[in-house]
């Protein structure tokens, strides 16, 4: 009865698996895509998605929905990808602390490091829900109906959560001081 019974196990398994890699061959670039736009350095990008798909495969057979298996991987690996910007933005705030007295090329580039700190903490501050829509469609390019498909909500709802997410983000630029006095 044991032999049967492992028999069945392995199985079902190997049919995990399968359906596992299928999903990820479908997915891998996207996850790709989403941790590169949010660190925007290719190896890091390759690390962050590389953990993602560790952790789906640990958890693959917790999910009940497999057809939301897409967002559920870009979601894992947007939170990875934050995770790692902050531990990189913390890690060059103190390196920079240890250099000696810059040169003006070096100042520029911290205040270009600023602000591209402050965009992205303005990011960060948004509600997830909201961010991750803002990432896929105004940082990933991804259109509204592409959008829906990988969340899994529908077009409207994507609409109104990016048409939120910016207002909200330029309230918040316009907070930080950075809000350019540009309108469209």
């Amino acid at each position: 009865m044991q032999d049967v019974a492992t028999l069945a196990e392995e199985v079902v398994t190997s049919d995990l698996e399968r359906e596992f890699a299928e999903r990820l061959a479908e997915s891998s670039t996207l996850a790709f895509r989403v941790a590169f736009s949010v660190l925007r350095h290719r190896q890091d990008a390759e690390d962050v998605a590389q953990e993602a798909f560790v952790r789906a495969h640990r958890s693959f057979h917790k999910l009940r929905d497999r057809s939301s298996f897409r967002a559920w991987l870009v979601r894992m690996t947007w939170r990875l990808a934050v995770d790692r910007f902050r531990s990189n933005r913390r890690r060059t705030v103190r390196e920079l602390h240890v250099t000696t007295t810059p040169g003006v090329n070096v100042l520029e580039t911290v205040e270009a490091s600023e602000r591209a700190a402050q965009l992205w903490r303005a990011i960060d501050a948004l509600p997830e829900k909201l961010r991750t829509v803002l990432v896929l469609a105004a940082i990933e390019g991804h259109d509204l109906r592409e959008v829906a498909a990988l969340l899994a909500l529908p077009e409207g709802t994507v609409k109104s959560r990016l048409f939120a997410a910016r207002q909200k983000l330029k309230d918040q630029l316009e907070m930080m001081g950075m809000g350019g006095g540009h309108e469209r």
